[in-house]
């Protein structure tokens, strides 16, 4: 995979936007989310070296991130009101949460020992209080309270069993809880804040459960509420020594309630690819068990399709809020199945299906394949920055060109800003190879 940084071309604001080169939270660039091993061998020495220049040059310019303080406004940027008004153009303290909760994401594949040859293999690197230091975010305030893991629901032969640990490996650290304990960054945030972050796929079983593409009825819900079915098995599987990733959620939300129910309190669900997926199972499984649960709200990164329509109804019932960010040459936001198009359903007898012809019969609503997008999109794309000189399926789906992406947005009108050429134009067109 390769990378090209190349000179920056004029993006005009007009005077009555906002002043761009003075943002308080920017991140020109994000840490990789791939293995060591994997970038040794692609020379990531050199990415790394220009990675940590960049941010050198970013700390100066951004600031303290603890000023861009939200107050009584923070139910707005977890998206009470949907965030009407934020998107576009991207408000700035709504692009710095977003970046903050992606560093939170960045720490789940730092954190995870991708090495099959290890046997800590799909275990968390680091002890669970040290999480967030040891993945290279010391300062955020926020306290790991519980590891997470996810278990695939395949049964596999008994031979398989005995393969090696990447095919093998049924259970494998996900993500972690963690809490905001600081009280400066309670007063800046408005409110306590809680932090599930999940990762994306790594190990054998759960691409195989991503494969698992077809609907399924979700347990105790409406029988017409349907998700797809890998999602759900790594959700909720377990084994005799592994309980299920919901029943870890449960637990651990039912202990924090406990504690801090009576102050104000928001519950942020982030992740990344696979991970996208399994926060908007995690957001709606916890709005259905506890009576009292806070703001919910789920800040995804190149999230695939989760379930129908009837589920996206139930989401918005509930009152969870979701804010996907989408980056429209990725392809894995466009899978699985099909879509359903709102604005071409006028009925039972009027349904069509977006990217198919209207003649598509009535029937195919009944299939195993109809998915319903959920929530508020950010659409971002990759050919917008001119910096990403390769334009492919892993580049465009890498956490960290999401997170460059949203650091360079401005609106539709103006989809890339021009503050980044100041910090990174002096590396020209030299090409870094991942």
């Amino acid at each position: 995979m390769r990378l090209s940084l190349k000179p920056l071309g004029p993006c005009i604001v007009s005077n009555s936007s906002r002043d761009f080169t003075s943002r308080s939270c920017i991140t020109a660039s994000q840490p990789a989310t791939f293995t060591r091993r994997f970038m040794e061998k692609r020379g990531s020495k050199n990415w790394e070296g220009l990675r940590k220049e960049v941010e050198g040059q970013w700390v100066h310019s951004r600031g303290n991130p603890r000023l861009v303080k939200l107050g009584k406004r923070w139910m707005e940027y977890q998206g009470i009101r949907n965030w009407d008004g934020l998107l576009d153009p991207l408000d700035d303290k709504l692009r710095c949460e977003i970046l903050r909760y992606g560093d939170f994401v960045d720490a789940t594949y730092k954190a995870f020992d991708f090495d099959s040859s290890s046997p800590t293999y799909a275990t968390c690197l680091f002890p669970k209080n040290f999480i967030l230091d040891g993945a290279g975010l010391p300062n955020t305030g926020y306290r790991p309270t519980r590891n997470l893991r996810a278990t695939s629901g395949i049964q596999l032969p008994r031979w398989i069993k005995k393969a090696s640990s990447w095919v093998a490996t049924e259970s494998s650290w996900i993500g972690y809880v963690a809490v905001c304990q600081d009280k400066e960054e309670i007063a800046r945030l408005g409110r306590r804040d809680v932090v599930i972050a999940y990762r994306g796929t790594a190990t054998c079983l759960e691409w195989l459960e991503n494969l698992r593409a077809t609907l399924t009825p979700l347990p105790s819900a409406h029988s017409d509420c349907m998700v797809e079915r890998g999602f759900l098995s790594l959700y909720t599987s377990r084994t005799a020594t592994s309980p299920s990733l919901q029943d870890l959620v449960r637990e651990e939300v039912a202990s924090l309630l406990q504690s801090y129910g009576d102050e104000p309190l928001s519950l942020t669900i982030t992740g990344h690819s696979l991970g996208a997926a399994l926060a908007i199972l995690t957001a709606y499984d916890i709005k259905t068990t506890f009576s009292r649960a806070p703001l919910v709200t789920v800040v995804s990164f190149g999230g695939p399709r989760v379930g129908n329509r009837n589920f996206r109804c139930q989401l918005e019932r509930q009152g969870t809020k979701v804010l996907r960010i989408v980056n429209s040459d990725d392809l894995i936001t466009k899978v699985p199945g099909f879509v359903i198009d709102d604005n071409g359903v006028a009925g039972d007898h009027d349904v069509r299906v977006s990217g198919l012809p209207s003649w598509i019969p009535k029937r195919v609503v009944d299939t195993q394949w109809l998915y319903a997008d959920v929530g508020r999109e950010l659409r971002l794309r990759s050919r917008d920055s001119p910096y990403l000189g390769s334009i492919n399926v892993a580049t465009c789906h890498d956490l960290r060109t999401y997170l460059h992406l949203v650091d360079g947005f401005v609106s539709s009108k103006c989809p890339f800003r021009p503050m980044i050429k100041k910090v990174i134009k002096s590396y020209g067109a030299q090409k870094i190879r991942v």
